[in-house]
């Protein structure tokens, strides 16, 4: 993905939170010098991946295929492994009409997505292990969800995934707004693609990078 590409989306979805009246954390405000000059004691922020992350999933078509993406709040590895702590994530996501989030499944994260407002939210179920259907929760409710069977979701409202669930999700009739609330999330290793993908974009730099994206804080923290 070219770098302005990135910046121009992630300015988009700042001031469509804004517009909708949803207060970001201050990081998100943060560009990349406030990032590189900031204090030891945004390194908790840094380790866990808190803040924006913009991505095409190598597809090269990020119209069609793409997501953006603020880690809210996360706990680490090691309080996942322990199960005590911080064992829970949020999300803040922005997705164009018909802007597909492709299939994939999470080993160890279970989470929730939301319809925070905008258009609907469209979600696909499927069971890895072959059976007809996902037993689940939608807007709290129990709920036999067929594999392939299309989940329509109005502003409010929500649907849990079970980690080991086979999963898709794109926007229909215009910008949505939408949220995950999970356990510990961990994008390097707990995404596995039908179609095999990069979870991160290749970056082109094709202008001065404005913000920092967590795929890239590995760098910052080594160095």
């Amino acid at each position: 993905m070219k770098r302005s590409r990135i910046d121009a989306a992630i300015d988009d979805a700042r001031s469509r939170a804004e517009d909708a009246g949803i207060v970001l954390p201050g990081f998100a405000t943060w560009g990349r010098d406030e990032w590189l000059a900031a204090p030891p004691s945004a390194r908790p922020a840094l380790e866990r991946g808190l803040g924006w992350d913009v991505t095409d999933f190598g597809r090269g078509d990020f119209d069609r295929v793409g997501l953006v993406l603020c880690t809210l709040r996360n706990g680490s590895l090691a309080e996942r492994d322990a199960g005590a702590g911080q064992t829970y994530a949020e999300k803040f996501m922005v997705a164009r009409d018909g802007q597909e989030t492709p299939m994939h499944l999470h080993r160890r994260k279970t989470e929730d997505i939301i319809n925070r407002g905008g258009a609907a939210l469209v979600v696909e179920l499927h069971p890895e292990s072959g059976d007809d259907a996902v037993v689940t929760l939608v807007d709290g409710l129990e709920r036999a969800v067929r594999g392939g069977e299309q989940l329509r979701l109005e502003p409010g409202q929500s649907v849990q995934v079970p980690a080991g669930v086979y999963h898709r999700f794109w926007a229909d009739g215009g910008v949505l707004l939408a949220g995950e609330v999970s356990s510990v999330n961990d994008d390097v290793d707990d995404n596995v693609f039908l179609d095999p993908s990069p979870r991160f974009p290749a970056v082109t730099e094709d202008a001065p990078a404005r913000y920092l994206l967590v795929s890239e804080y590995e760098a910052v923290l080594a160095g």
